[in-house]
């Protein structure tokens, strides 16, 4: 019976730790929120201003594993929540872990539709892991604003 008992505690304990490390990445819904709540941001405050908000790796557009990443029709990232380094880099044939010309298919499809979702493969800012993403992003000026969860 003591073996039972411990066998039941331990289970839980594995669920409620599973759980809780669901609860820390962000979802579809929230992704696609933030990245609303990015655009909305730029029509209140102005380019120079969201750019910089968006590049803040502590600021509003930044919440455990998601983050906005802005980038011109050309594929320059102008802001990064999470790696400033990117900034003013061209990367638009930057590529998965699979191959995939990722920024190349965000693009296009902003450019014909004006919104879109892409999957690929990258590095989660918490685990370090290379995931599964997929991204939501918006055209709004001559930026796309991209915001993407994570999978296993």
């Amino acid at each position: 019976m003591k073996k039972l008992l411990q066998v039941l505690v331990c289970s839980a304990a594995m669920i409620m730790s599973a759980g809780a490390f669901a609860a820390e990445q962000g979802t579809a819904e929230e992704a696609t929120a933030l990245v609303k709540k990015a655009v909305a941001f730029l029509k209140a405050n102005g380019k120079d201003k969201t750019l910089a908000e968006m590049s803040n790796n502590k600021g509003q557009f930044v919440d455990r594993d998601l983050y906005i990443s802005v980038y011109d029709m050309n594929g320059k990232v102008v802001a990064h929540g999470t790696n400033a380094k990117l900034i003013g880099k061209d990367v638009s044939a930057l590529k998965d872990a699979d191959g995939k010309e990722f920024i190349k298919d965000i693009l296009t499809q902003a450019k014909a539709s004006g919104k879109g979702k892409s999957n690929y493969k990258w590095q989660n800012p918490v685990t370090k892991e290379i995931q599964a993403k997929s991204v939501y992003f918006e055209k709004s000026d001559d930026m796309v604003f991209s915001g993407g969860y994570y999978s296993k």
